[in-house]
């Protein structure tokens, strides 16, 4: 595996992890009561 290759790999993985944190976020707030989840987040 090239460098170039390994680049475009990590990139779409990380691209990939970012989604998956965004959506575990939001699936949170929607299932946890956002008013709840806020105040932990907020104070």
């Amino acid at each position: 595996m090239s460098d170039d290759e390994y680049a475009d790999y990590s990139a779409a993985r990380q691209k990939r992890v970012k989604v998956v944190a965004w959506v575990v976020i939001v699936s949170l707030i929607l299932v946890g009561g956002g008013a709840t989840v806020l105040a932990l987040l907020f104070g």
